[in-house]
């Protein structure tokens, strides 16, 4: 008998998923730049949990929602929040907040499919197969392509691009935790807990190590808006739905995409221009993922 449990995944919305989240996850780093002129990276983000937690409080209490059984299902998902908002998003935001270019710290946390890949044989007996490798290969050197002008010329630091280095170990690892220990955790009740401490993780960093001065603007207000709504709200959500039902190095690979897809944000927003090279390596970007996601599509059909 046929399973049909698997039909509505199989529809047009699960399909356009990860071009979706592709989209929208590549605007955190539009975003950032945006608001940083107008506030500190650890206020800034504090803000941003704190409506995120705002917003969801009604929503979760008006509607049936699961919340964990256990102690420890709350202790794992506290701990992906951690790894996933308050390591990932703060490293990278301070690293802007230092005068990485938002290109360069998307370059350094796209290497983050070839540190999941690596892992996750190790923590999650998932198979990667010499065509992931090479996709995710294909995926690396199509970044490097997208951003090579900007590495070519120094723009950055090195302690600001250390900064990247360091939300790139935390997204890689937050990836492999969510996938391990949170994959079955209520979208809900799970983000609420997450952004609640994640809220509380940069506000606490805020206290210690900034003055808490917020210049208000428009576009700091945009900003703000555009990451609690479209990242928070949307994108994190359709990252922790398609962990759910895919590999965790399948899913990574989509990362590959951000710095391609932000450079295209950016040209619109920014008049920043888009040489042959980043043609290029976008079209090698997108050929290394999928190949990395062929065989995972043609399992699901059979």
């Amino acid at each position: 008998m046929k399973d049909n449990s698997s039909q509505p995944a199989d529809g047009l919305l699960f399909k356009a998923m990860p071009v979706i989240f592709v989209f929208l996850w590549s605007t955190g780093f539009i975003g950032a730049k945006m608001g940083l002129p107008y506030v500190e990276p650890m206020m800034f983000l504090a803000l941003r949990f704190g409506i995120c937690v705002a917003l969801m409080i009604p929503f979760v209490l008006i509607t049936e929602t699961r919340w964990p059984a256990r102690s420890i299902d709350y202790f794992h998902i506290s701990i992906g929040g951690l790894l996933m908002h308050g390591g990932y998003l703060g490293f990278v935001f301070l690293s802007i907040s230092k005068g990485t270019p938002a290109g360069i710290s998307s370059l350094i946390v796209g290497i983050q499919p070839l540190i999941v890949a690596a892992l996750a044989g190790l923590m999650l007996n998932e198979n990667v197969s010499l065509q992931k490798w090479t996709g995710l290969l294909l995926g690396l050197i199509g970044v490097f392509f997208v951003v090579f002008n900007k590495l070519s010329v120094g723009e950055g630091t090195l302690y600001g691009m250390s900064l990247s280095f360091i939300a790139l170990i935390s997204i890689s690892v937050g990836t492999l935790y969510q996938k391990k220990f949170c994959s079955q955790m209520n979208i809900k009740s799970g983000n609420l807990i997450q952004f609640a401490v994640a809220g509380v993780y940069f506000y606490l960093m805020s206290l210690l190590f900034e003055t808490g001065e917020v210049i208000w603007s428009g576009e700091l207000i945009f900003a703000l808006l555009w990451l609690v709504i479209v990242l928070s709200l949307g994108a994190m959500t359709l990252l922790y739905m398609l962990l759910r039902r895919g590999a965790a190095a399948n899913v990574s690979s989509l990362f590959y995409l951000t710095p391609p897809c932000t450079a295209v944000v950016a040209y619109f927003l920014f008049d920043e221009t888009l040489g042959i090279l980043a043609l290029i390596g976008m079209g090698v970007a997108v050929l290394g993922v999928a190949l990395v996601n062929y065989r995972f599509k043609k399992a699901r059909n059979t």
